[in-house]
């Protein structure tokens, strides 16, 4: 299972939501994110924002690129 499945599986679950819940959300159907939790497939760019904004996660962290759930703790400066 890929990073990314397993942390929409443990944001979903840390908001009490099920797969049909996030799904109406997100316009999406409920086999979608079943999918996306499973890691057979990945949701688009769009999607993939969206996910971090509703959940207050930066990209990074949805993806594995850091560990760091807390987006003021995973910020950076770019000069």
């Amino acid at each position: 299972m890929s990073v990314f499945a397993e942390r929409l599986k443990e944001l979903r679950k840390e908001k009490g939501l099920t797969q049909s819940q996030l799904a109406i959300r997100f316009g999406v159907r409920q086999g979608a994110i079943n999918k996306w939790e499973s890691g057979k497939t990945e949701p688009n760019f769009e999607k993939l924002v969206m996910f971090a904004d509703y959940f207050d996660v930066s990209t990074d962290y949805l993806l594995g690129r850091k560990n760091e759930s807390n987006l003021e703790n995973s910020r950076c400066l770019y000069f």
